[in-house]
């Protein structure tokens, strides 16, 4: 890790002059989040503002059916989330964080100036329809959707590199141990960067689907693509500012290294090893003495079995690959413990993917604020109640709840983190139920007025009764999405920050590919005949069956959070809290006893 230039040598430090001192400790703070967090906030607007209509212009541009539509998008998203795994490994251990989000900026760039040409040119796309023509429509060509493909691809690579490391690079501009209120600080801008991201969410579900609604594809493609050349600009605008830490040697060689020393030394007894400190392989400068009692299997990869055979003259391992340091090996202890409390999420993620199925419900209902009025929400914006609840319930729970409660008890009070991402996973559950029913009284409905067979007329029933599953949405991924964040954050060492960040994005990688394998699987066993839960005709098709399937996994998902949960243990946060606590309980014994 590399300190900000006012560290690198205190004896010069003090020589120069106090002005200067001030200006080099300028680096980083409060100054530098309008640039960060606005970098990945017009990388939101211009990437969901092209997602949540995307399935009608697949449908619709190049003709592809509700089901494949459905699996593209799932894979595209699935890529998006994926990606920010490698961005984040590329970040840590090559590129540092700042050139990955630079170069992840003009990608994404890229992208969506090819996405903008799929609109531009008539011939990339499947002609027009036509209704005289007495012929079935043309599809698109395998040249056509790999330049759409090719697009998504670019987006995605984009996305990959900005948000891993926005927010590690953020909390990097704001992370100081001397700080006595720095995990408070840290816990806020986790909260309120999770908020500002939604802010620009909530504008792509706004204006840029409104746009796409009235002015189309041309324009409506357009504006993220200049959005996105803004977002770079700012970002790499304001680089004399930032604090950039040095890259280390590649995190997942390292990873890799502790695995295949524990299996080649599995063999060896720790018992004979567990006493001492100085069986352990450490550098100098490690906080790491000894390995956790966590998976103590994994303990034998830094054990010293030889001195003479392992260790050279200047005290290194000679071979990595047979004996690595303790901080190794807690940091794949990190990552393997909280491999079961990540997947848990995966579940949520699955049901928040769905967006697709109910864009086309708000589109067969009707979408007026009241009976008398004009205007109507575009179906694509419905997402943006999703969005108000998470905001409301960031600001209310860190500007109201915890200040109330505190005051109440007297002291400092926070929701344990794991408590907090469970409620979110039984949220998320009663959402998909209600999602069910909600569909069962719309498609009911549609049949009851003859629509059974016209998809695309109105059904007089209120669009506003998607609106409180939306909200519910929106509640299990403040709790649980930012619970995690923060979850992931803190467990792992700081030199995992990056992938601490991506893991939750891994996670809705795997929900794409997961809902993708369910959705076929549905549509394919569910069919009788030419007809299946999932149709292109929504009032055909049983959507609302489809939602109960979703829910039940979800409620099996709540059981096995809860197993995950009393498994792993104490978190880092309770672990310092028993301390403090320890400690408090002997000072007022030692105050009992003087008295």
């Amino acid at each position: 890790m590399e300190n900000p230039p006012d560290q690198k040598d205190s004896s010069k430090e003090m020589l120069q002059p106090s002005s200067s001192r001030r200006r080099s400790r300028a680096k980083g703070g409060l100054l530098t989040m309008p640039f960060i967090i606005g970098n990945e906030a017009f990388e939101k607007v211009a990437s969901y503002g092209l997602l949540q209509n995307m399935i009608l212009y697949l449908m619709n541009d190049y003709r592809l059916g509700v089901a494949k539509a459905q699996t593209v998008l799932f894979m595209w998203v699935a890529a998006t989330n994926f990606l920010p795994l490698v961005g984040a490994f590329l970040s840590d251990s090559y590129l540092g964080r700042f050139l990955t989000i630079a170069v992840a900026s003009l990608s994404g760039f890229l992208g969506m100036v090819v996405l903008w040409l799929t609109a531009m040119l008539p011939q990339v796309k499947p002609s027009p329809c036509l209704a005289t023509a007495g012929t079935n429509c043309s599809s698109a060509t395998s040249s056509q959707l790999a330049l759409l493909y090719s697009a998504f691809a670019l987006i995605s690579i984009g996305s990959g590199g900005i948000r891993p490391c926005s927010l590690a690079f953020g909390a990097d501009q704001l992370d100081n141990k001397e700080n006595p209120k720095n995990e408070r600080v840290l816990e806020s801008f986790f909260g309120w960067y999770y908020a500002s991201s939604s802010v620009a969410v909530l504008i792509a579900f706004t204006v840029i689907v409104y746009i796409q609604d009235h002015l189309g594809w041309k324009i409506g493609f357009g504006i993220p693509a200049i959005l996105m050349l803004l977002a770079g600009f700012l970002f790499v605008f304001a680089s004399p500012l930032y604090v950039k830490r040095n890259v280390s040697k590649s995190l997942f060689t390292g990873l890799a290294q502790v695995a295949v020393a524990a299996y080649v030394n599995r063999k060896l007894s720790l018992l004979d090893h567990h006493d001492s400190n100085e069986c352990y392989y450490r550098l100098k400068d490690s906080e790491v003495k000894a390995p956790s009692d966590k998976l103590r299997f994994i303990n034998k990869a830094c054990v010293i079995k030889n001195r003479e055979e392992d260790l050279g003259s200047d005290g290194l391992a000679l071979n990595p690959w047979r004996l690595c340091t303790t901080d190794k090996v807690e940091e794949l202890k990190a990552l393997v413990k909280v491999i079961p409390v990540w997947s848990t999420g995966i579940m949520m993620s699955i049901n928040v993917s769905q967006n697709s199925f109910q864009l086309l419900q708000a589109k067969s209902m009707d979408r007026r604020l009241s009976s008398g009025s004009t205007f109507q929400i575009p179906a694509g914006s419905f997402g943006m109640f999703t969005i108000i609840a998470l905001i409301s319930w960031v600001v209310l729970y860190d500007r109201a709840i915890l200040p109330l409660a505190s005051k109440i008890q007297g002291r400092p009070v926070r929701v344990n983190v794991k408590i907090r991402m469970g409620l979110g996973l039984f949220i998320s559950f009663l959402a998909m139920a209600l999602s069910a029913t909600v569909e069962h009284y719309r498609r009911k409905t549609a049949i009851s007025q003859g629509l059974a067979n016209n998809a695309d007329a109105t059904v007089n029933i209120s669009a506003m009764w998607l609106v409180p599953q939306y909200v519910l949405h929106g509640l299990a991924e403040a709790l649980t999405g930012i619970g995690q964040t923060e979850f992931f954050y803190t467990e792992f060492p700081k030199s995992m920050s990056s992938i601490a960040a991506s893991l939750f994005g891994l996670g809705m990688a795997v929900a794409n590919i997961l809902a993708s394998v369910i959705l076929n699987a549905v549509k394919s066993s569910s069919k009788k005949g030419n007809v299946s839960w999932i149709e292109d005709n929504i009032n055909k098709g049983h959507y609302d069956y489809y939602y109960w399937v979703l829910a039940i996994l979800s409620f099996v998902n709540v059981i096995y959070y809860v197993v995950c949960s009393w498994s792993y243990g104490p978190t880092v946060d309770q672990v310092r809290n028993d301390k403090v606590n320890g400690v408090r309980e002997e000072e007022e014994e030692e105050v009992v006893k003087l008295n």
